[in-house]
């Protein structure tokens, strides 16, 4: 049983239902979260216009062998560092056509964000490197869709910024 603390306004019936029946089915959609995470990040592990890829399921992790120790899955979120710097990397995530591009993540739709310009823009370039953020970086929190959808959208947008 899941129990949830809520400290906002009192939630209606209807919404502690709609919580209630979401539960249900979480197992089943972070399964599919995490292999299509994985899919992606296998798929852009060796791709000639990706500088790095992070997850945490990938060999090249440096943690991956406890990763594999600690987590049934690696989850849902997949790093990646689009070569050409900062500049490529706003064009990359304006080419997206299906995953949506936003600072936000977290949904069963795949959502796309660019630290350098939105959650971490605030921060200064040497800051920002001092916490693994390139001007590169894309987070990619992967959703539910077809796992080649998401490959494919992801490689056009790439190619389109070649």
């Amino acid at each position: 049983m899941f129990f949830i603390r809520h400290t906002g306004p009192a939630l209606s019936p209807f919404n502690a239902w709609i919580i209630s029946k979401s539960l249900d089915t979480l197992g089943i959609r972070m399964d599919r979260h995490c292999s299509n995470a994985l899919a992606l990040a296998e798929a852009l592990e060796n791709h000639p216009e990706i500088e790095d890829v992070k997850y945490p399921f990938l060999p090249s992790h440096p943690q991956y062998e406890l990763a594999k120790k600690q987590m049934k899955a690696g989850g849902g979120i997949v790093t990646f560092v689009v070569k050409g710097g900062f500049e490529r990397a706003k064009a990359f995530v304006d080419q997206l056509e299906m995953i949506l591009y936003t600072s936000n993540l977290g949904d069963s739709r795949s959502i796309a964000t660019h630290p350098a310009s939105t959650t971490h823009s605030k921060l200064s370039e040497d800051e920002r490197l001092n916490l693994g953020i390139k001007p590169g970086s894309i987070r990619l929190s992967v959703g539910l869709e077809d796992q080649q959808d998401i490959i494919n959208d992801i490689l056009q947008a790439l190619e389109k910024t070649k």
